[in-house]
């Protein structure tokens, strides 16, 4: 590799403030790890929006690379499983969070992140679906485990214009799923049909600001993949029908659950929590295989808003955390 090279860097001022810019890094700056990867392609998560606020609460040290996926070509390995050449990814772990991540021309991580790109999928491919549809993914994977099946009713996936929700809808509709999508964006339902909803609906039709949710409503979803949750989960879940599951993966509405007992012991509904970080590894190769072969939709492309490069990263960061973003942002590193 070069000796220096470009990496959006968020680093704190001396007044504690914390600015993201595109910087030069000398190569002895990456940190430890068996594999070094000339990076193609990033996407931006939500969690990469909050690690370039002060208040975010995922950089630990400054300065640092955030940036939580990253596919691209190992340019060296210490370990026998991956070979200079070779197209692999990386989601989740510490990339991104406790250790430099992939807004950056290189990554150096450790071998047991690594997975080998699967057959049916491009570099660019495999970040648009990126952590985002990873964790989708997982969701349907989880939801499918517990029995749900396309013939056995509606499925609801809230946040449906993020990243995950769009991703979601995308895959239930190639398995052969009646998608409901929900989002506060009433310019989006053309969008959201063209992914493969059947129906679009409110978020308010699931969750109305009420501060009294009530425990058990109307029988509607057979399940829902959400990655909202706070009080729209709590909502939702009055309304999953008997047996029914949900698959959680986020929090833009709270980390507070106001809800009872009585979904699960009345219903018998299952909340999934989904963990896409430290999903274990043959779980995770067996997943990104499905995803470039039965499960991968005909028209991916369509889960992308925008291409970008590094230089316009920061902006793109504060677009995610206002919901000013519809589908996916990817990062394109190298061409």
């Amino acid at each position: 590799m070069t000796q220096s090279f470009q990496a959006l860097v968020v680093d704190q001022t001396q007044d504690g403030e914390v600015q993201a810019e595109v910087r030069s890094l000398e190569a002895g700056s990456l940190p430890a790890g068996e594999v070094l990867i000339r990076v193609a392609y990033s996407s931006i998560n939500y969690k990469d929006g909050l690690a370039a606020r002060k208040d975010g609460n995922i950089v630990k040290a400054y300065p640092f690379v955030p940036g939580i996926d990253c596919s691209g070509t190992v340019v060296a390995s210490e370990d026998g499983r991956f070979s200079a050449g070779q197209a692999v990814l990386v989601t989740g772990y510490g990339l991104g969070v406790s250790q430099f991540g992939g807004f950056s021309e290189y990554a150096r991580v450790p071998a047991d992140w690594v997975v080998p790109l699967p057959d049916g999928l491009t570099l660019k491919e495999a970040m648009i679906y990126g952590t985002a549809g990873f964790t989708a993914a997982l969701s349907l994977y989880r939801l499918e485990q517990n029995g749900v099946a396309p013939d056995q009713g509606k499925v609801l996936v809230t946040g449906a214009t993020g990243g995950v929700g769009g991703a979601a809808i995308a895959l239930l509709n190639k398995r052969g799923y009646h998608v409901v999508a929900s989002s506060g964006k009433a310019d989006a339902h053309d969008y959201l049909k063209a992914l493969g909803a059947a129906e679009v609906i409110s978020r308010d039709e699931v969750y109305d600001g009420a501060e009294s949710i009530r425990p058990l409503g109307k029988q509607l979803w057979q399940a829902a993949v959400d990655p909202v949750g706070g009080k729209p989960l709590a909502s939702l879940l009055s309304q999953v029908a008997y047996n029914g599951s949900v698959a959680v993966s986020g929090l833009t509405a709270g980390t507070k659950l106001p809800t009872t007992v009585l979904p699960f012991i009345l219903r018998g509904v299952s909340l999934l929590g989904i963990d896409s970080v430290f999903c274990p590894y043959d779980t995770r190769v067996a997943i990104w295989k499905r995803l470039g072969s039965d499960w991968k939709p005909e028209r991916l492309e369509q889960l992308v808003e925008r291409e970008i490069g590094l230089a316009d990263l920061p902006t793109a960061l504060e677009d995610i955390l206002a919901a000013r973003s519809q589908g996916r942002t990817i990062v394109r590193l190298a061409d």
